[in-house]
Order: structure tokens, then sequence, then C-alpha cells
């Protein structure tokens, strides 16, 4: 199973303070722990909402809202990918990851839809399709 791991930004986060010289060492230290145990399939930190933008879908009709976002809370300032046996696990290698923010911090897990969730509507045609956009993907890294 895959698991999302986001880190919820704070009022540092979006206003661009970068970690100090110990959480990066610290976070290093996890993410060589991560990896060596084969769990880390990606993780990047990310930019402030106000570099960012979102894009709102009404029907055919697309407006473009840009950054800064008002719900701090609500926003993302990272994530991981990993891959677990399950929930439990991820809850267990979460626990042991430092403090990623300055002060409090709130990390959600969120487990990744494989194409077995997606029942009959998945249909052969479909799910070979997505193969080869999977294997194009890998192709292009």
């Amino acid at each position: 199973m895959r698991f999302m791991v986001i880190i919820k930004a704070d009022a540092n986060s979006e206003a661009g303070v970068m970690p100090d010289e110990k959480l990066l060492t610290e976070m290093g230290k996890f993410n060589e722990e991560l990896v060596k145990a084969g769990v880390m399939l990606a993780g990047e930190g990310l930019h402030p909402s106000s570099k960012g933008a979102r894009v709102r879908f009404a029907g055919s009709k697309r407006t473009v809202i840009d950054g800064p976002f008002a719900e701090t809370k609500e926003l993302i300032a990272g994530f991981w990918l990993w891959e677990l046996r399950s929930m439990q696990e991820a809850i267990e290698w979460l626990k042991r990851c430092p403090c990623p923010m300055i002060g409090e911090s709130e990390v959600e897990i969120r487990q990744v839809f494989e194409a077995s969730d997606f029942g009959e509507a998945f249909t052969p045609e479909l799910q070979e399709q997505e193969a080869k956009l999977r294997a194009q993907i890998e192709a292009q890294h």
C-alpha cells in the first residue's frame, strides 16, 4: 500500500521561513532510515502558497486564483510518498519523525488509491492505458 504523508503548513512555512541546519540534519537522517528500509518513494518540501495558484472548475469554466491562500491550517508545506503494509505501520514510522516544523506541527497520512480500489469501473482497457502511462513516466525519468 502507498501512503501520502502530508506535512501541514504553518505561519512560518507560509512566510518562507526555511528550516535551520539542525532540523535539516534530523530530517536527513530520518529520510535515510526511510530509504534504507525501502519505505520512501518520494519526498519534497513546497514553496509557500504565495508562489502558488489554484484553478477552480465549474462545469467548463476555469478560474485561476493566485496565492497566497488564507487558511494556513489547510495548506501543505511538504509531503512524502511511502510504501508500507498498513496504515498502522505508516503511523509507527511517522511517530519516529522529528517535528517537521518550528514549534508544533501536524502531519496527515492518507492511503493512495490502487487500481483494485476502483472495481469494475476500472476496465481492462483503462488498466492497460494506466500501465502504459506509468511506463512512459518511468522511461522519462
